[in-house]
């Protein structure tokens, strides 16, 4: 029911103390006896609600179990901090072993348990934020349904899985950084995220280069305002189409040069090239190309 029958309005209230639905325009009662889907018990504070709360963690795509299996503690104590009995603490340990058992018992489970594993050793060393290493999992399990993992190595598809969730995403991670972070070789990563692309069908947007402004300027420790100077001349030069088909991280580098030269800051070609790990060629070439386009005066 959406609507009043009796006037026709939409403005429905919902009563909770009474547990009835009332009309918010005439007063007539719609509904009465309205059951309470909620919690039973009431909360003041967002601490207080959390610690009432009887819900267990959210279902987790980078657990190979989504996290969903029950955990049998280590700790051999009951509910009140009493020591087990030995023929209890026999039964739990039985009990455990069955448990990691029935947890991962066939082959996809263990590949799924070491992929995870590597996956949060890659997020961790990358510093990959938690929403793109659910992406990664999620890419990692659908290439596990299609058979692609099969005959390659766990690690490499692992890190092609990160890859592609840090540009789907948007994060300013290079598979330089990626393959340096992982078991595998950059050749092979980049392979198995050529495979990926094809076999998924996903289509990655193009890298941005403002999204790499602030992870050099960080690097290097260039200000707020020469930053905000060098994604303004990126601006200018997307909406000229100079960037297109150039290296978005070369033309970070090179718009932070410029930046750097108009705002009066001190940093070198070298000192900023190795801060986003291309050569100083390439800045070089990018900083004369942006000059030019933009007829800026440096």
């Amino acid at each position: 029911m959406d609507k009043c029958p009796e006037c026709g309005s939409g403005n429905l209230v919902e009563d909770f103390d009474k547990g009835e639905i009332v009309c918010g325009q005439c007063g007539l009662v719609l509904k009465e006896k309205v059951m309470d889907e909620g919690p039973e018990w009431r909360a003041f504070t967002r601490e207080e609600k959390d610690e009432r709360s009887r819900v267990g963690t959210p279902i987790s795509y980078s657990v190979h179990d989504k996290g969903l299996s029950t955990v049998i503690d280590r700790v051999n104590r009951d509910a009140f901090g009493r020591e087990l009995p030995a023929a209890t603490r026999l039964q739990m340990l039985r009990l455990r072993k069955w448990q990691i058992r029935a947890r991962v018992h066939s082959s996809a489970d263990r590949n799924l348990a070491q992929a995870m594993a590597e996956l949060d050793r890659l997020s961790d060393k990358t510093h990959i934020p938690s929403s793109v290493k659910e992406k990664a999992a999620l890419v990692y399990r659908k290439s596990l349904d299609r058979g692609l993992v099969r005959g390659r190595s766990i690690s490499a598809i692992a890190a092609a899985a990160l890859y592609a969730a840090c540009r789907f995403t948007g994060t300013p991670r290079t598979l330089k950084e990626v393959a340096d972070a992982s078991l595998a070789r950059k050749k092979d990563v980049a392979r198995c995220y050529r495979l990926l692309l094809r076999e998924l069908d996903m289509h990655m947007p193009i890298s941005e280069p403002v999204n790499y402004v602030s992870k050099i300027g960080s690097k290097v420790g260039i200000t707020e305002k020469t930053q905000r100077r060098a994604m303004e001349i990126l601006q200018k030069a997307d909406t000229l189409k100079i960037d297109a088909g150039k290296d978005p991280m070369g033309l970070a580098a090179a718009a932070l040069y410029i930046a750097c030269v108009l705002e009066g800051e001190k940093k070198t070609q070298k000192e900023i090239a190795d801060a986003a790990g291309v050569t100083e060629v390439t800045v070089r070439n990018r900083y004369k190309g942006l000059k030019e386009s933009l007829e800026l005066d440096v």
